[in-house]
């Protein structure tokens, strides 16, 4: 998947070109939507600053979690500035481990910042539901 039209996208592509880039579960696609000084936490409390620490995070998972379906929904826009974006969302995903079907979802908080003309992940931060 290329992404094209980067230059004319708004926050809310940024969200579908991103959750496409992740079905490809190949970093090249989604190294274009991750700011050079990134940050992602996962569900799990990991947490990975840089985007070198990040692309690692990410292809380890792909290694691990084989045909992995992510959705994003239920977006909750805190903030669309010229400059920045910072939204909150759900997410469900579906994959084979160690050859059995998983599942999980959880909460989620973005932080989109806009350089060079582009819109870009400058940290993620996915959590667990409460009961």
């Amino acid at each position: 998947m290329v992404i094209h039209n980067l230059h004319q996208m708004k926050p809310e592509d940024f969200i579908k070109a991103y959750e496409n880039a992740l079905a490809t579960q190949n970093w090249k696609n989604i190294e274009p939507l991750i700011s050079e000084s990134a940050s992602v936490t996962f569900s799990n409390g990991s947490v990975h600053f840089g985007k070198s620490k990040v692309q690692t995070a990410f292809e380890n998972n792909f290694k691990k979690i084989k045909n992995e379906k992510y959705l994003v929904d239920n977006v909750r826009w805190l903030s669309r500035e010229e400059k920045f974006a910072v939204y909150l969302f759900d997410f469900h995903w579906t994959g084979i481990v160690n050859g059995k079907s998983v599942s999980g979802d959880g909460i989620g908080t973005s932080v989109l910042v806009k350089e060079h003309h582009n819109w870009k992940l400058l940290t993620e931060h996915l959590g667990k539901k409460s009961s």
